[in-house]
């Protein structure tokens, strides 16, 4: 589903997108960790396409990894405060979202965008580690 879900996009820096799903989900154990390896893969699927959380749950995803996803989701009508305190008290969301943040800001990415975006980027994340560390 991710896959279908991001043929197409790039990321900031002009690479598959689908690329961050699937090294977010490698720092998950796919024998121990299945509901985080899945959620790491769908993490981005109801933002950034046209993808709903039924069609998620049409496809058989486990409704454990849609509940994960719709926290990870951000939208209008959720506030950066309520989004983040959210994803804190679900611990797998929370493993999720942190493991996405590490490979946002991993130096190998950030470094390949001009100063200003990494300067925005290290404040969004800096902001975001703090909100889910201060719930």
């Amino acid at each position: 589903m991710a896959f279908v879900a991001h043929r197409g996009q790039l990321d900031r820096v002009g690479a598959e997108y689908i690329d961050h799903p699937g090294r977010v989900a490698e720092r998950f154990d796919p024998a121990g960790e299945h509901v985080l390896v899945a959620s790491a893969w769908l993490h981005d699927v109801l933002e950034d396409s046209t993808v709903t959380a039924q069609d998620l749950l049409d496809a058989g995803v486990q409704p454990e990894v849609v509940e994960i996803v719709r926290l990870l989701t951000r939208t209008a009508e959720v506030s950066d405060a309520d989004y983040y305190a959210r994803i804190a008290r679900h611990p797998e969301a929370l493993r999720v979202k942190l493991a996405d943040i590490d490979d946002n800001t991993a130096p190998w990415r950030t470094r390949k965008l001009d100063r200003e975006a990494q300067a925005q980027l290290a404040e969004k994340y800096r902001h975001a580690r703090e909100a889910l560390a201060g719930v």
